[in-house]
């Protein structure tokens, strides 16, 4: 367990998943993370991830944050403050360590 620097226990939790059905692409969680681990992505009439380009956007059905780089991700919580659907899941640092 971590300790606050007043003492007071306290956990680290890391971004582990963001569920696709839910995230509605509003890119706040985005906005937010100073570490670079969602990228935004779009989703196709197959229901496949594919790059958001301004080029391709006619085949873009709708668009959705995706993990990116969860190794980057430092336990803040910014983009769970700011979403606006709660489409994160978050996972504890002792989960991690076990």
């Amino acid at each position: 367990m971590y300790v606050t620097r007043d003492g007071t226990p306290w956990e680290p939790t890391f971004l582990e998943a963001i569920d696709g059905e839910r995230c509605i692409g509003c890119g706040r969680c985005f906005k937010v993370c100073a570490r670079g681990v969602m990228i935004l992505m779009g989703v196709n009439e197959d229901d496949e991830l594919v790059a958001c380009n301004d080029d391709e956007d006619e085949e873009i059905e709708r668009k959705v944050m995706v993990l990116d780089r969860a190794g980057n991700c430092i336990g803040c919580g910014a983009c769970a403050r700011v979403c606006p659907k709660n489409c994160q899941t978050f996972v504890g640092a002792s989960k991690l360590a076990a």
